[in-house]
């Protein structure tokens, strides 16, 4: 289920200020929340792993007050999907701090703007042809929207300068190459996108002109490519630095956090693992399931306990071939367990 751009942009009412440098592999503080059960985490996170196969799983997660951290697969590079939109906001919303953005701007979108599916807003053209920032945002964050996402990172200067601030914040295993417009097409093989395949029917009538194995065969060299993505460490840096408010000024940092607290569109996952009265400040991220294999689906985000401990948590899972139920029942497992992992 996804959350109505109206109900996320009312939390975009906000101004943002300055910035400032992290280096979240550095322990913080002295703290006296229960150190992570790395053990139980080993032997129950590749249990988790083992039932996921040929899928591949990876974890990292990280105690917000102390620092300390453990990782499954915690170095491999995963598919983003849509859980670009944190890192694409973080830089939008800098953009806002320095003063070159507004929450207000309005942005014309044209046919040649449009992206794959799942996009509402190309399915709203051409009635609807023009969308604050605000708007925006609370599409690409809030709904995994393709054409918000691609039209802000066009508006901020394209994915290399997602990936430059990343890079100046000492975020180095978080990359970002290419638009959705890109990068959903390649998956399945296709040519690129193009205006007449906008909306889910026509975009998959548009991918059975590919024959079958030459999509499986697009798949195999997505899942291989280096290019739009992170390791489950580098993702837990900018969720770090989001929680402590030094990638951005600190109301900017809130406003991304309390976005992410309003998504909706993953509920199933991470969420559906916790316990009564956790809060949860999440991305998803997602890729179209084909012949019977999902490229991606990801949650990442910073979890809160009812006695306010704090932890952020990254789960990747590529190449899975578990149905959609079965594969978030996996990542609400993971965390299930980190859960009893801090206890």
């Amino acid at each position: 289920m996804r959350l109505s751009v109206i109900a996320v942009c009312a939390a975009l009412a906000g101004t943002c200020a300055s910035l400032a440098a992290c280096e979240p592999s550095i322990l913080k503080t002295e703290t006296d929340t229960p150190r992570l059960d790395a053990k139980r985490l080993d032997r129950e996170m590749a249990a988790i792993a083992e039932r996921a196969r040929p899928g591949v799983l990876g974890v990292a997660v990280m105690n917000l007050e102390s620092g300390e951290f453990w990782t499954f697969n915690g170095d491999r590079p995963f598919p983003l999907g849509t859980t670009i939109g944190a890192p694409l906001a973080a830089v939008v919303l800098s953009e806002l701090d320095a003063g070159r953005l507004s929450l207000d701007e309005r942005i014309a979108i044209g046919g040649e703007d449009l992206s794959p599916p799942p996009s509402p807003m190309a399915d709203a053209w051409p009635a609807r042809s023009a969308y604050t920032v605000r708007e925006l945002l609370a599409a690409a964050v809030g709904g995994a929207d393709n054409t918000a996402t691609d039209v802000l990172m066009k508006r901020i200067g394209g994915p290399g300068a997602v990936t430059g601030w990343l890079r100046l914040k000492n975020i180095d295993q978080v990359r970002v190459d290419r638009y959705e417009r890109e990068i959903q097409p390649d998956i399945a093989g296709m040519a690129s996108f193009r205006q007449a395949w906008k909306g889910e029917p026509a975009f998959i009538r548009a991918m059975a002109t590919v024959p079958p194995a030459a999509r499986r065969a697009a798949t195999e060299a997505f899942l291989r490519d280096p290019r739009d993505t992170a390791t489950p460490r580098g993702y837990l840096q900018l969720l770090m630095g989001l929680n402590d408010g030094v990638l951005l000024s600190k109301p900017s940092a809130a406003l991304l956090l309390q976005v992410m607290t309003a998504q909706g569109e993953t509920a199933g996952r991470l969420k559906a693992g916790l316990p009564a009265g956790a809060r949860l400040a999440h991305e998803g991220g997602s890729g179209r399931d084909d012949q019977g294999r999902a490229p991606v689906t990801n949650d990442a985000g910073v979890i809160t306990l009812r006695d306010n401990r704090r932890y952020a948590v990254a789960v990747f899972l590529s190449g899975s071939t578990l149905g959609e139920a079965e594969r978030d029942a996996v990542i609400a497992d993971v965390g299930r367990v980190v859960v009893q992992g801090v206890r």
